[in-house]
């Protein structure tokens, strides 16, 4: 079953309970961005969006970590509403963290956990974390800001690393980020992507509704 998750760094912050029953009508999960403006060059939001979100939806929380050393914010992030948390694997890399530890404290949570990685990290490094995985995220554009260009070179990434866990019969899924909108859904679920988060093509379409039926379709 394809799965929509409204990026809600899209939203409109004015209005955002108008925007998260949208999603609780329309979408399937709630996509949050947390972002410190060190491991991406940029900043969003902390605890009280996440939990003033969480307050309202009746649909799962994704939180996607783009932090330094993300094993330090697992515990209270699950504690704000997460139902799926995941972290760079840069972030882990750079910190010398086993990135097996930083998952078993996802899953220790009760939370689905899942690795994300930029579109110049070969999808082959995430082999070895597979069977651990409930779920992987492929940024198709790089992690920071939203409203950037599709990378076709996505394609491709994602049919190998799909391939790849069929080959071990695993359950994980594929979660794509970045520039997904109407025109791309069809090619990104035959590729192989089971979850699409999507931005600025649902909450600055004229219906977002229509936007999220049209990806799902």
């Amino acid at each position: 079953m394809i799965q929509i998750a409204p990026s809600m760094l899209s939203a409109d912050f004015l209005h955002l309970a108008e925007d998260v029953e949208m999603v609780n009508r329309h979408a399937d999960i709630f996509h949050l961005d947390i972002m410190d403006g060190i491991q991406v060059p940029n900043l969003s939001y902390g605890f009280p969006v996440v939990e003033a979100i969480a307050s309202i939806a009746k649909k799962p929380l994704d939180v996607h970590l783009m932090i330094v050393r993300p094993e330090k914010y697992v515990e209270r992030f699950a504690a704000a509403g997460a139902s799926m948390i995941s972290f760079h694997l840069e972030a882990a890399e750079n910190s010398g963290t086993d990135p097996s530890e930083i998952i078993s404290l996802i899953h220790s949570c009760g939370v689905k956990a899942g690795i994300a990685i930029n579109p110049d990290v070969p999808v082959e490094k995430l082999y070895p974390y597979l069977e651990q995985l409930d779920f992987v995220l492929i940024m198709s554009v790089f992690a920071g800001f939203g409203g950037q260009k599709f990378i076709e070179d996505t394609y491709p990434r994602l049919k190998t690393l799909k391939s790849e866990i069929d080959r071990r019969g695993l359950t994980c899924r594929i979660e794509v980020d970045g520039g997904v909108s109407p025109a791309n859904a069809g090619e990104l679920v035959r590729a192989g992507a089971g979850i699409l988060v999507a931005g600025s093509s649902v909450f600055k379409a004229g219906n977002p509704g229509e936007a999220i039926a049209s990806m799902r379709g």
